[in-house]
């Protein structure tokens, strides 16, 4: 068994990974906890101090987000890989669950209470962060995890940007970050991403989660691209019946290809997305319908402090 920094027990095998790293399940002796850890992976296995300073940047950022809907990190460090080399490392929160690109491939589009909730929880995140000053840049099903609960976590903050002078100087000039099929067109056209790239993201998402397909795909990266700039995006309703009008209406607004006519914020996004969060049934193989003490906690901290409407469907 591989010991990293005379504390962490990887596990042996890999657990997954991000743009930026390979992520190991691990087991912290000191803490007798779960833990997982990220390493930095370069590009062609070739070190780039540019690439560990993006790196180091994803642990400041989560670390400065501190939010129930993001990983917590534990820890930070360097770890001397006899065959790799010296690599630096992430050790976060363990996240119990599944990619929604998983969840889609095993159950297809989802029910729009779901889509809702996922919806919902995403842009709360998102509120967050953007008040923080920190766009996310790389929203996909691949980056959101569903746990057993039904919480959603918002992963691998590897191309997020921070408004510090410090920490925005890791791109080079003319280097296109991000992931084609969600890519706002802002991102495309190599300009200034804003609060509102993140909402173009989310609106692709939702619409994949409730369409079951892409809704910008294609042979190329470049015919991707393109699309994603001048192709205006066809409501959900062409795929598949019974979407309320309304949730449609706000998906095409997440979806502008002008961010002037996006929703103004992502606490928009999640007010308008609460009245259709409800058709949650478990989701065979990924939810479960035991009692969680997370859930518990969530249900009377939502009502706290409120007149009791804040926690029921619709309620603002």
């Amino acid at each position: 068994m591989t010991l990293i920094a005379g504390r962490y027990t990887l596990d042996p095998a890999r657990a997954g990974g991000g743009g930026m790293g390979d992520v190991w399940g691990a087991v912290d002796e000191r803490l007798g906890r779960r833990v997982a850890i990220k390493f930095v992976r370069f590009p062609d296995d070739v070190r780039d101090q540019r690439w560990e300073a993006r790196f180091r940047h994803e642990a400041t950022i989560m670390a400065r987000l501190s939010h129930p809907g993001t990983p917590a990190v534990h820890d930070i460090g360097a770890y001397d890989d006899p065959l790799r080399g010296r690599r630096q490392f992430i050790v976060m929160e363990y996240v119990e669950g599944a990619g929604l690109d998983d969840v889609l491939a095993e159950i297809g589009p989802l029910p729009v209470g779901w889509v809702a909730s996922i919806g919902a929880q995403v842009a709360a995140v998102l509120d967050a962060a953007h008040a923080r000053g920190i766009l996310h840049r790389d929203l996909k099903p691949a980056n959101l995890m569903l746990r057993t609960d039904g919480s959603v976590q918002v992963v691998d903050f590897g191309l997020a940007v921070m408004h510090d002078p410090a920490l925005t100087k890791l791109t080079r000039t003319g280097e296109v970050l991000g992931t084609e099929s969600y890519m706002s067109p802002e991102q495309v056209r190599q300009e200034e991403p804003t609060p509102r790239s993140d909402l173009y993201a989310l609106g692709c998402v939702l619409h994949e989660l409730l369409t079951g397909r892409t809704l910008f795909g294609g042979p190329t990266v470049f015919s991707v691209m393109r699309q994603q700039v001048s192709v205006p995006a066809a409501p959900a309703a062409r795929w598949r019946t019974g979407v309320p009008g309304a949730l449609d209406e706000l998906l095409l607004s997440m979806l502008a290809k002008d961010p002037e006519d996006r929703p103004a914020s992502a606490r928009e996004v999640h007010d308008r997305l609460m009245p259709y969060l409800s058709e949650t049934a478990p989701l065979p193989g990924f939810t479960s319908p035991a009692p969680s003490p997370a859930r518990m906690y969530a249900a009377a901290a939502g009502r706290t402090g409120t007149d009791g409407t804040a926690a029921r469907p619709g309620g603002r």
